[in-house]
């Protein structure tokens, strides 16, 4: 059975330099997309893996059901995070819709 990541070390944003955020073919919003991105697919693979620890339980071949709960807890916070990314990325467009220049 496979050993369980912490969130933090899933993520693909550590490590990432600037300069390895913009995208030299022109496409613009390039750090801001790949965030978004690495946090829609961190929900996913999370959810795959609760949803593979809940069919190892109902089935009876895991033996340990903390990691259920382990699992569920780290879809949920992978939800929660991509929630408050949009949620601040909204206030900040908000603050630029109201700015006057």
């Amino acid at each position: 059975m496979n050993t369980i990541q912490p969130l933090w070390e899933q993520m693909p944003l550590q490590g990432v330099r600037p300069e390895q955020t913009t995208e030299p073919s022109g496409k613009s919003g390039g750090a801001f997309t790949d965030i978004f991105q690495s946090a829609i697919d961190a929900v996913k693979e999370t959810d795959a893996e609760k949803t593979q620890m809940e069919y190892l339980m109902a089935t009876g071949q895991l033996d340990n059901p903390a990691l259920l709960t382990i699992a569920s807890t780290k879809a949920q916070l992978s939800v929660d995070l991509l929630v408050q990314l949009r949620n601040k990325s909204m206030d900040a467009y908000n603050e630029l819709m109201r700015m006057s220049l």
